[in-house]
């Protein structure tokens, strides 16, 4: 049998199309043309002997060989992270490190991402602007910071997503809560009891209102929900027994490993979605950067 040959340009352009989903957000990302981008699939499959994708009508997918490749892709982006952190180890960043991040994130992800990074990187200041997601890619469009990471589905002009982590929100009360809400198990239990929502503009109000619209469940917020603007804003009101929350597995990990939080098995509700990137075109540079390739190569760093 012949060796295999993969030509590193072809899987990366391959890696960011699985990434993306469609060749039309690869192409801006990789700033190629959309046919460079297939011709470049294309014959990256033909030196496979194999198709990769699957084409749809909203875009590609992996068929069984290509998640096989891109398991194999990621890890050798993620080495490449890695060399390129090796090499800057001894680099003195200076200055400001500017970031954005939506509620959820800048409290759960983004404190044990700058820990480990500011380990190495003292001499840097840190600016954190926090807010939902809507306002996360304003900011990033006005150029006030490089980077963000948001939640949801998120679409900017000019600002390219880039999957960092996957997430589910699930349905959690208070452990000490009515008992009557503890005992929710089915859709139809939860259409009864108040609910607690983030605001409009919000990434993970955004995913919930589409969620529990085709669940049948909700159609926006109704009498007796209340609307809050932030997740630790949420997380106090179920503890005080206001309501039933659909949070992030992310953010409630101290509450459920205290015992003070209960996720309510409600069969057929499912809410997953993913923590991205938010770039401008171009890779950030500077301790954005630096940033931004530690924290690839940096397993995220779960909050008591």
């Amino acid at each position: 049998m012949a060796a295999l040959f993969v030509d590193p340009r072809r899987l990366e352009t391959f890696r960011v199309v699985a990434s993306t989903g469609q060749i039309s957000a690869a192409s801006r990302q990789l700033h190629l043309s959309q046919p460079a981008v297939t011709a470049q699939i294309r014959q990256l499959e033909a030196d496979c002997g194999q198709p990769l994708l699957v084409r749809t009508a909203r875009g590609v997918r992996l068929n069984a060989a290509g998640r096989v490749l891109f398991d194999y892709a990621q890890r050798i982006h993620g080495l490449l992270d890695e060399a390129a952190l090796a090499i800057a180890a001894g680099e003195t960043l200076t200055g400001e490190l500017a970031l954005a991040a939506s509620t959820t994130v800048a409290n759960a992800i983004v404190p044990g991402l700058l820990a480990s990074f500011l380990r190495t990187h003292r001499e840097l200041q840190v600016r954190l602007e926090v807010g939902n997601t809507r306002e996360v890619l304003a900011w990033l469009s006005e150029g006030r910071v490089p980077l963000g990471l948001v939640e949801g589905h998120a679409r900017a002009p000019g600002i390219r997503l880039e999957r960092y982590l996957d997430d589910e929100l699930v349905p959690v009360v208070a452990s000490e809560g009515p008992a009557e809400w503890l005992r929710i198990r089915t859709m139809e239990a939860l259409r009864e009891v108040p609910l607690l929502w983030r605001e409009q503009g919000s990434g993970t109000r955004a995913v919930l209102d589409r969620a529990l619209r085709k669940a049948g469940v909700r159609k926006g917020p109704q009498r007796g929900d209340l609307q809050l603007g932030s997740t630790e804003a949420i997380k106090r009101a179920v503890s005080l027994g206001m309501g039933v929350a659909l949070l992030s597995r992310w953010s409630i990990h101290g509450e459920l490993s205290l015992g003070r939080f209960q996720v309510l098995p409600v069969p057929g509700l499912r809410i997953p979605r993913a923590f991205s990137w938010a770039l401008p075109v171009d890779e950030p540079s500077g301790a954005a950067g630096s940033f931004l390739r530690h924290a690839r190569a940096t397993p995220p760093v779960l909050l008591p």
